[in-house]
């Protein structure tokens, strides 16, 4: 029986509408079904890496239509733009491209429906550095991960963006759970993972000096990291833009037109756009804009994961970003059964998992977060979060870091991942369309790979326009982004003499974060300036803190106002439909 016969036959078993035919090198699976994990199954059963590209799932969810925001603006300011290159896209992957492709003379055009970059799962995720240690030698992930790893410390630098070198750690509770580290040891080895080592308890409280007692001990992994995701996103859209790139925002990508093979058109809510060649980096949208330009060979199917801020009282208790094994269970209180997974069967399972389990991370600004979880979704733009999430996380991660609990909690999130069915990266030149390149089924490591998928980008298309004109490299590039002055980092004596020198860095804003008024300020002041009080969250931290706001929001809002020449009602939280304040409550009408 052939593979597609078989696969035909596990399908109709699951449900007798799915159907499973070959296309253009791929599997295209059809039908309709009211049970979301069906159509996930469907596609999963689906994969054949050694014979076809990949999945294309068009089963339907009966009932289910995706609801995409529209941006609330419609005019022609980008109506007959003709740029080099179009990056559709302002998720990390998409402004690092637009960055890098800066390193050439090419005229660069990034847009994105948000009314800031770093609004998707760029901004929604720990920011960790990963070190790769569970992919495939031939996978795009380990390829990208390694590339980036190496890359970080000094891009980081560059772009002045807070990083932290310290690791990770993955905790064993039991001697004969060791088996999964020495597995995991070779695999390093095999990847070229250098200094990863087993250390028992004694020697790894050096590194986590607050694990619990019954913590057997842990795979230590020294090349990973963490960094800002959202910092690092927009200081490479800023230093994008420095460079000559033009970021265009409240643009959505509705459809395109392409001619024998090419896209001639790509149409927004801002006018018809003619592009030499199109970068797609669209996030959880990447296959959609694929099948737009006529080149899918993928699809996303979108996971939710939820994270848990903790206040940074409890920052001390981890200090890399450190998990426990998921074969690993902590012994049983009084009362309680413990049933614990067989030994090779969890070891294999552990090593098969597509996601690394809930965790504890230690930001780079103090604070803890643990999580995330795993939940497969139709929706790709529901970043709810669910009272059941919480729980299952804080009471899968108190274990593990011991004296933590809900009263511990200022914020938590959910974001959207865009894995594809292969579980691996499209980083690649259109095959049935010529001038697209896919920056797609990003999900984790994309912080740590982002830059080196950025680098194949831009050297892809530099080689893409140069059969049209001659393509020289931009000798004004400049990948350093101009420092900001951070008074709570300084010295007294330097802070003093910065803030003779501009009082405003004396003002302090938010004081769980203490922000002042002149980093504030700079943000607004900023290549990439948006007027909006949760983009100058991200940017510099005001409203981060214990209070979440609650006594910095009105003061940084009267400054977004005064600098941006608008009044305070003006001022949204985030889009234009998210609005603070509707009018003034004590107004006297004479």
């Amino acid at each position: 029986m052939s593979s597609l016969k078989k696969l035909q036959k596990s399908l109709s078993a699951l449900n007798p509408s799915f159907r499973a035919r070959e296309d253009r090198g791929c599997i295209v699976l059809t039908g309709e079904s009211d049970e979301w994990g069906a159509i996930v199954k469907a596609g999963k059963l689906a994969v054949d890496k050694k014979k076809y590209l990949g999945v294309v799932n068009r089963i339907v969810l009966k009932g289910f239509e995706q609801k995409t925001p529209v941006p609330p603006v419609e005019d022609k300011a980008y109506d007959g733009a003709t740029p080099d290159v179009l990056v559709i896209g302002g998720g990390i992957v998409g402004c690092a491209a637009a960055r890098s492709l800066r390193r050439y003379d090419l005229d660069v055009m990034l847009v994105d429906r948000g009314y800031d970059v770093a609004l998707g799962g760029s901004s929604r995720n720990g920011g960790v550095v990963h070190v790769g240690i569970n992919y495939s030698p031939t996978s795009q992930k380990h390829i990208y991960n390694n590339r980036g790893n190496d890359m970080y410390e000094k891009l980081c630098s560059d772009l002045d963006v807070p990083f932290e070198h310290k690791g990770q750690v993955l905790l064993i509770g039991k001697r004969w759970e060791k088996l999964l580290c020495d597995v995991l040891k070779l695999n390093a080895k095999r990847l070229n993972i250098p200094g990863v080592k087993f250390m028992r308890r004694e020697e790894l409280t050096s590194v986590e000096p607050h694990i619990p007692d019954w913590i057997y001990g842990g795979l230590y992994m020294p090349t990973g990291g963490i960094t800002c995701p959202y910092q690092m996103t927009v200081a490479l859209a800023e230093n994008a833009v420095t460079n000559g790139a033009k970021i265009c925002l409240n643009t959505l990508v509705t459809g395109m037109k392409t001619e024998n093979g090419k896209i001639t058109e790509v149409y927004t809510n801002r006018g018809t756009i003619r592009p030499k060649l199109v970068v797609n980096a669209a996030g959880v949208y990447s296959d959609v804009v694929a099948d737009m330009a006529g080149d899918r060979t993928f699809t996303v199917h979108p996971r939710k994961g939820t994270d848990i801020i903790l206040d940074k009282k409890k920052g001390y208790m981890v200090r890399t970003s450190m998990a426990k094994s998921p074969i690993t269970v902590p012994p049983p209180r009084e009362g309680e059964v413990s049933v614990h997974p067989s030994g090779i069967k969890g070891i294999v399972a552990a090593l098969k998992s597509h996601t690394k389990g809930i965790g504890s991370i230690h930001t780079v600004d103090g604070n803890m977060i643990v999580g995330p979880d795993a939940i497969e979704i139709p929706d790709r733009e529901d970043t709810a979060t669910e009272r059941v999430s919480m729980e299952t996380i804080l009471a899968a991660q108190e274990r593990v870091s011991e004296g933590i609990g809900a009263g511990d909690v200022i914020a938590y999130f959910a974001g959207v991942r865009a894995p594809t069915y292969e579980e691996d990266f499209v980083v690649r030149k259109g095959i049935y369309t010529e001038n697209i390149i896919e920056a797609a089924g990003i999900q984790s490591p994309g912080i740590t790979a982002a830059p080196a998928i950025a680098e194949d980008v831009a050297d892809w298309a530099a080689e893409y326009i140069a059969k049209f004109r001659k393509v020289e490299k931009n000798a004004k590039f400049d990948p350093v982004r101009a420092r900001r002055p951070k008074p709570r980092e300084m010295s007294v004596d330097e802070r003093a003499a910065l803030i003779k020198q501009n009082p405003d860095y004396g003002e302090i804003v938010c004081r769980c974060e203490e922000v002042s008024k002149g980093e504030i300020l700079d943000a607004l002041r900023s290549p990439l300036p948006v007027y909006a009080l949760d983009a100058v969250k991200r940017r510099v931290r005001p409203g981060m803190g214990r209070c979440q706001g609650g006594f910095c929001s009105p003061l940084v809002v009267k400054i977004i106002a005064e600098e941006a020449g608008i009044r305070p009602e003006d001022v949204p939280k985030g889009n234009e439909k998210a609005v603070i304040l509707f009018g003034d409550t004590k107004r006297t009408d004479k």
